[in-house]
């Protein structure tokens, strides 16, 4: 099978391991990083990689840039979506509350990735061809360096904007009755080096319906994870279980009981810690993934609809592609 992968040249987080487990997991696969300018202008694109000649066409960029080319879009047979940010389809206080839905009910055919378990299956409900896979980090930069861990405590990450005004209100309510870092860090080794002076990483991805990247990140750098239960349907389906690998919480009050118990039971913390790395390393290294998005990739994909003549002949002149 040959694959095309269309991502973005320029993130803040570095993916470029996760392309290449992607890449030699797929028999035959051609990553092309576009520039923010390329990016709108996906037609060119298409026609310079020969996308034709691809059974899939995979596309990891932001919603923004692909919903005024939906009729570019309709031109390809094999078209799939890697899907990281379709939370925000079902968070009211995002701007992108329910475009996701509306976006893939435009490419019927498509397949989409997405890295929620519920999210994946409230889109299937919509009719929407969506296949769980979750996200995962980097084991070449993300690791447990065996350093002391001098802050007991802290939140590493964004909380800012509409996006995340429930998260703020969730640390604001646990920092005001301990002593809890929230700060930020550029990506890269700044951040890895923070996180491993943590003894306990408090997620807070409240009111997103999936986990975060730093979960995992948190896990394989040696600190006890105590995040924000997503339910019990997405806690079972990622293997998370709490007091064994993780700490889970439902309420601030909770997450206040169980930084407690931690502060005052040393060996489980470290269990927890120990369990939660090894968990990780087991599942959800780019290693992993890469290998699970490969075969959802190749999996077999909805018929193709084609064009009618008048979206045919409005693509040609309209973006020189010829279908």
């Amino acid at each position: 099978m040959r694959v095309l992968l269309l991502v973005m040249d320029e993130q803040r987080i570095i993916l470029d391991h996760l392309y290449e487990m992607i890449r030699v997991n797929i028999s035959a696969c051609d990553v092309v990083r576009l520039s923010r300018r390329q990016q709108s202008r996906l037609a060119g694109v298409l026609k310079q990689a020969n996308y034709q000649g691809y059974d899939r066409v995979v596309i990891f960029l932001r919603l923004k840039r692909l919903q005024t080319q939906v009729d570019v879009l309709r031109c390809i047979p094999g078209l799939v979506f890697l899907e990281h940010d379709a939370c925000q389809n079902y968070m009211p206080s995002s701007k992108y509350h329910g475009a996701y839905s509306a976006f893939y009910k435009l490419l019927p055919w498509a397949k989409v990735l997405c890295s929620g378990y519920q999210l994946a299956s409230r889109l299937r409900q919509e009719g929407v061809d969506a296949v769980f896979v979750s996200k995962g980090y980097d084991e070449r930069l993300v690791c447990d360096m065996s350093k002391p861990r001098d802050i007991e405590a802290a939140f590493i990450g964004s909380a800012k904007g509409r996006t995340y005004v429930h998260r703020r209100e969730f640390l604001r309510q646990v920092g005001s009755a301990c002593n809890l870092l929230v700060t930020r860090t550029e990506s890269g080794d700044a951040y890895i080096e923070l996180l491993n002076r943590v003894r306990i990483f408090v997620s807070a991805d409240v009111g997103m319906g999936e986990y975060m990247v730093k979960n995992f990140e948190a896990m394989a750098c040696g600190c006890v994870l105590l995040a924000w239960s997503q339910g019990a349907e997405e806690d079972s389906a990622l293997g998370f279980e709490d007091g064994r690998n993780v700490m889970l919480c439902s309420s601030a009050r909770e997450a206040l009981e169980k930084l407690a118990l931690l502060r005052s039971d040393l060996d489980l913390a470290d269990r927890i810690a120990r369990e939660g790395k090894a968990f990780a390393e087991s599942r959800y290294t780019f290693a992993h993934i890469g290998r699970y998005l490969a075969r959802a990739i190749e999996a077999p994909m909805r018929p193709w609809p084609g064009l009618t003549p008048w979206q045919k002949l409005w693509v040609r002149v309209r973006h020189g592609m010829k279908v």
